[in-house]
């Protein structure tokens, strides 16, 4: 989804603030712009690191499985999809700003671009001809799928987590689970076309790892690359993160993935539709901006990378508003995780799972109110956000 961005000029009076009352309640005197900006660099290539040591995880499995389809093969290139989902979810923190992932050059239209009209890739239900996969002009090969992502319509997506997806789910036409495409339609002569198919996945995986290695390089340290400028922009670049937080909050999660799919109640308008895994992308998009908030993030390996985050720098000037700021957030990421799978029926009116749906929405809303007030402690007053 590509949301309208508008400009909101927020500008605010800043009362005097006084010290907290307790010393230990303070920010460490070495936070600043230029540190919580150093922190949250080194966090945003480690997430990007991890994501991509687990999308090429999956690539294996996915190769693994191309090579010999069975329904062992298929499950585990499923599950791979899934365990490396988890790590690029919470990676939605790092939008919205103009940086490497969605500058005018970036990727993430072609990383994870939706909703996808499923009979642009391949057959669906009714269409068994339909798809660039079932037509033998189209040549299957990364720059053609980039270039035909997105053509002639933000729907027409080729690329991506969701291409990904959904050749390995198929379509979703369950009520209660999600898409159960065969292994058989990988195997000749069991399903037309089998081997463009395997191509398709096969090609479309790589150019994910691909773009996706370009986000950890942009990131990288000790490099000329976009995260050596971002950590000399001082308050700028604090601007640009909370750009990003209070963007995904409200413009993006809360609103894009959550409110309009409320309102249609349309099971193609969830992120995840085929594998059914919307409700663990609506967690990990809000962990992320609680990652980010903190200045911590949980490695994939276990380990914990802690540094001066934003709520830091706020807690230097406004204690109380940082404290309820980190429990908004909290309580945004439990809401989420209160939310019954499948989405696609949570999101119906008079189902069980709609209120905890509503409720994340809610929070999520209010979190975003907080984030503005914790940019003006800061001294930053302009915010450029995505509204829905």
């Amino acid at each position: 989804m590509k949301p309208t961005l508008l400009a909101l000029a927020l500008s605010a009076t800043l009362s005097v603030l006084h010290a907290p009352a307790h010393a230990q309640t303070a920010a460490p005197a070495t936070v600043n712009y230029a540190t919580v900006a150093s922190n949250y660099a080194a966090l945003v290539h480690a997430n990007y690191s991890d994501t991509l040591a687990a999308a090429q995880d999956m690539q294996k499995a996915i190769a693994a499985f191309v090579a010999a389809p069975s329904a062992d093969g298929l499950a585990a290139a499923r599950k791979a999809w899934l365990d490396a989902r988890e790590f690029y979810g919470q990676t939605e923190a790092f939008r919205f700003y103009g940086g490497p992932i969605d500058d005018d050059k970036g990727p993430e239209g072609q990383i994870n671009a939706w909703p996808l009209d499923e009979a642009y890739v391949d057959s669906v239900q009714g269409k068994p001809q339909s798809g660039l996969i079932n037509n033998p002009k189209f040549k299957i090969t990364k720059a053609n799928l980039a270039k035909f992502n997105e053509r002639g319509g933000e729907e027409n997506i080729s690329s991506g987590w969701h291409a990904v997806e959904f050749l390995l789910w198929g379509q979703d036409l369950s009520e209660t689970g999600p898409g159960n495409r065969s292994f058989e339609d990988f195997v000749d002569g069991k399903t037309p076309n089998a081997d463009r198919r395997r191509q398709f996945l096969t090609v479309a995986t790589a150019l994910l790892v691909d773009d996706l290695g370009s986000m950890a390089k942009a990131w990288a340290p000790g490099q000329k690359n976009y995260r050596a400028k971002f950590e000399e922009g001082g308050k700028e670049s604090v601007r640009k993160i909370i750009v990003g937080l209070g963007s995904l909050s409200r413009g993006e999660l809360s609103g894009e993935r959550m409110e309009v799919a409320l309102n249609s109640q349309d099971q193609e308008d969830e992120h995840s539709c085929f594998s059914d895994n919307t409700h663990r992308d609506i967690v990990t998009n809000a962990q992320g901006i609680q990652n980010v908030w903190l200045g911590q993030y949980k490695r994939r390996d276990g380990s914990m990378l802690q540094g001066p985050g934003v709520r830091d720098l706020v807690a230097a000037k406004k204690a109380d508003l940082a404290e309820k700021t980190s429990t908004q957030l909290a309580a945004s990421v439990a809401a989420a995780e209160a939310i019954p799978a499948p989405f696609d029926r949570a999101i119906g009116k008079g189902s069980a799972g709609r209120p905890a749906v509503e409720k994340t929405v809610a929070s999520l809303v209010e979190q975003s109110k907080l984030l503005v007030e914790s940019a003006n402690a800061v001294g930053i007053a302009k915010l450029t956000l995505v509204e829905p």
